[in-house]
């Protein structure tokens, strides 16, 4: 899929005649803003650059993999994404839906490479036992192909788990040697977009960002956006207060399942993932897992395949805000110790429940007598 430069009159006209208003183009800017952590003043600004930045040559690798993180990007959809990115991108290389096939698609790619300046997106895992022939594309390695294509590019951004950490092809053992680009490819910029599969709005956002600032966005330790991954999922469910409640799932399709309690004991890994899954959500902004009752299952760590199994059994302990403590005592001994990470308004409450109601001058008074005589 390879067009010509728009300016910022044609773009204007080739997303009227796809149905994008020029009010759904600024909401679609203002969605982003929002989902980039930045102010809403700068909206302008995102869709100053979109109208008139270059449209960067994009390299789409796909190695061991599923697909899912290609079908995900395929159905961005609201406010007509994915039609905003394809006109804004030059997509010049992507074996499952670019029309050209055989020697054309590797000479489109060999052209691409050689003129460089392009953003390379890697989707699945890079065996590298044995030479790399568990995935040859071409007659060639997706060891060698990755290094070359990435050794050339602008940056690099690696979409799913399995491009990222490995996912679960590098499952130990792993008979292929699957791992992650990071592992195989040095010396340049890449930006981690893990999940399984990633969301689209991410990967969406990360190249807005890049249009809009001509850079990537700041990563934390492993190189996955802070704007996507800066906050734990636990802290933005909307289960989160039937967890401070004390209130769980105990059993599949129980009352409280029904009621949508909290699904920590049925082996959420919430606490210890890291991912917008609950702001984003996905199928334009639909559900995820949560929502839809299902526990996560930590898909945006590494190794969550390994680490974060068995999926249907809590964690044993999570580090950093006694959650463990929590699940297990609370009700029993709601006292400030147990109550570090879930929130000290919960004292107040059990008093009012248990002792009636008093003045609000004489609460807090009488609330830190209860708690040294609970304690």
């Amino acid at each position: 899929m390879h067009m010509e430069n728009h300016s910022e009159s044609s773009l204007m006209q080739a997303l009227a005649q796809r149905g994008v208003s020029r009010r759904d183009f600024l909401k679609f800017c203002t969605f982003m803003a929002g989902t980039l952590a930045l102010p809403a003043g700068m909206t302008p600004k995102i869709a100053q650059a979109l109208e008139s930045a270059k449209r960067p040559p994009v390299v789409w690798l796909e190695f061991q993999d599923c697909c899912a993180d290609t079908e995900t990007f395929l159905r961005a959809s609201n406010p007509s994404v994915a039609t905003i990115i394809l006109e804004l991108i030059s997509l010049n290389y992507h074996e499952t839906i670019m029309a050209a096939a055989g020697h054309q698609a590797e000479a489109l790619l060999e052209q691409t490479v050689q003129e460089g300046g392009y953003i390379t997106i890697v989707e699945g895992s890079i065996p590298t036992k044995d030479n790399g022939v568990y995935c040859c594309i071409g007659g060639r390695s997706a060891v060698d192909i990755v290094n070359e294509v990435a050794g050339n590019a602008a940056a690099v951004i690696t979409v799913g788990a399995c491009a990222t950490w490995g996912g679960w092809p590098s499952s130990r053992p792993s008979p292929t040697g699957a791992k992650g680009v990071r592992d195989v490819v040095k010396g340049v910029p890449i930006i981690n977009l893990p999940g399984c599969p990633h969301n689209v709005v991410n990967s969406v956002a990360t190249i807005v960002y890049y249009l809009t600032y001509g850079s990537l966005p700041d990563t934390d330790h492993i190189g996955r956006p802070l704007f996507a991954y800066g906050k734990r999922i636990h802290d933005n469910c909307e289960r989160r207060g039937h967890f401070d409640a004390g209130q769980y799932v105990e059993i599949w399709d129980d009352d409280a399942s029904r009621k949508g309690w909290c699904l920590y004991k049925m082996g959420c890994k919430g606490p210890e993932t890291y991912m917008n899954c609950p702001t984003v959500r996905f199928n334009d902004g639909t559900n995820w897992p949560v929502g839809a009752g299902h526990g996560c299952v930590g898909c945006a760590e590494v190794g969550f395949w390994d680490n974060m199994t068995p999926f249907y059994k809590r964690l044993p302990e999570v580090p950093g805000f006694g959650v463990e403590v929590t699940a297990d005592k609370v009700g029993l001994a709601l006292t400030g110790a147990t109550l570090a990470g879930i929130g000290v308004h919960a004292v107040a409450s059990t008093i009012r429940n248990r002792g009636g109601r008093r003045h609000p001058g004489e609460e807090a008074a009488s609330s830190e007598e209860d708690v040294a005589e609970e304690g």
